[in-house]
């Protein structure tokens, strides 16, 4: 069992930053793979960025190289650099740790993103 909890969203124009971070409680934090997920009212919830056990990242195409994902295993938190940030941005966004096997998946209850143009 798994408690994710996300903070760090808020209001920002266009062209400005924000750090999220998602804090995790529970056992074996570093064995998961751990994602951001964003959603705004209507749309699907997509991944946006991933990073493994490991550290290796992947990026959804609209973020990459203005988003970077990391995480602290000795202070259980992941984090979400948000740089160059658009009106697109503008979601929830959602913290996820999973592993295959045995399979498992937690989420957190998100913080809000809003970017204004």
């Amino acid at each position: 069992q798994v408690q994710l909890v996300e903070s760090g969203g808020g209001l920002v124009q266009a062209g400005g930053s924000l750090r999220l971070s998602c804090a995790a409680s529970g056992n074996r934090f570093s064995g998961y793979a751990m994602g951001w997920y964003r959603q705004a009212p209507g749309n699907q919830r997509e991944l946006v960025a991933s990073i493994t056990s490991s550290g290796r990242t992947s990026y959804a195409d609209s973020v990459q190289g203005r988003f970077t994902i990391s995480r602290d295993n000795a202070r259980n938190t992941l984090y979400l650099q948000m740089n160059s940030l658009k009106p697109e941005d503008t979601a929830v966004y959602f913290c996820n740790a999973a592993r295959s096997y045995p399979p498992s998946s937690y989420w957190g209850r998100g913080t809000q993103v809003t970017v204004s143009s």
